[in-house]
């Protein structure tokens, strides 16, 4: 018998609550892969980045450095240059990350055939 799901389980005042959405979010996980060597600039990130447009980078940029997962260093020169780099606690994702894509590895065929294979309810 399955246990009924308690329907405060995600009360407001709850830690969880508190998560940043974006550590799911198509980038954040690939900035953080493209920070893990060390600091980068904006154009660094950009190259292997390619898909992802200078808006959406920025604002994935800051809502990481909100969060305190990136730290972003203006150094007073000309032309101006800016470096972003992981904090501890962004690099505490890497594990989480590297997990997330040895998954990815070991059961992205069977979850393709699952896709490709399920009828969509009408």
């Amino acid at each position: 018998m399955v246990t009924r799901l308690d329907p405060e389980m995600f009360d407001p005042m709850c830690p969880s609550s508190a998560m940043p959405f974006q550590i799911g979010d198509k980038w954040t996980g690939m900035v953080v892969l493209c920070l893990e060597g060390g600091p980068r600039r904006f154009t660094e990130i950009r190259v292997p980045l390619r898909a992802v447009t200078p808006k959406v980078l920025t604002q994935t940029l800051r809502a990481m450095e909100r969060d305190g997962l990136v730290v972003r260093t203006a150094y007073p020169e000309n032309p101006p240059r800016v470096e972003y780099d992981l904090t501890a606690l962004g690099r505490s994702l890497l594990t989480l990350i590297e997990a997330a894509r040895a998954w990815s590895r070991d059961h992205l065929p069977a979850l393709l055939a699952a896709r490709e294979a399920h009828v969509p309810r009408t």
